[in-house]
């Protein structure tokens, strides 16, 4: 399972940071689809600090497994977060289903280092 973890958390470190600086840095495909969403764009931002750090923590995880469990969670809610903004938007599943895969790789890596999560600065 291990083997299965750093892969999960390698792609999504690369997928949340590359997502996370487009919505920083405000490039025209974020821009545009936060207006299809009928979402205001300081959300836009926020949402990219949110993936930024989320990425950042799932990198730290590679030295601290704690983190991964973290970084997955944080992914994870974030995913959930997308998918009804898509929902509430009325797209297609076609337009969902990246952040629903990526909603599910978040889960499941969670749920292989859940037990980590006990170690995670503060918890103990």
């Amino acid at each position: 399972m291990h083997v299965v973890s750093i892969i999960l958390q390698s792609l999504l470190a690369l997928a949340f940071l590359m997502a996370g600086i487009g919505k920083i840095t405000g490039s025209k495909m974020h821009v545009e689809n936060f207006k299809k969403l009928r979402l205001p764009q300081w959300f836009r931002v926020f949402t990219g600090l949110v993936e930024f750090v989320s990425a950042a923590a799932l990198v730290v995880g590679f030295w601290d497994a704690s983190w991964v469990a973290a970084g997955a969670l944080v992914i994870a809610i974030t995913a959930i977060g997308g998918a009804l903004a898509h929902v509430r938007a009325k797209d297609f599943l076609k337009e969902m289903f990246p952040i629903i895969f990526i909603g599910i790789l978040a889960i499941i890596l969670f749920f292989i280092n859940v037990s980590d999560l006990s170690n995670f600065p503060g918890f103990n």
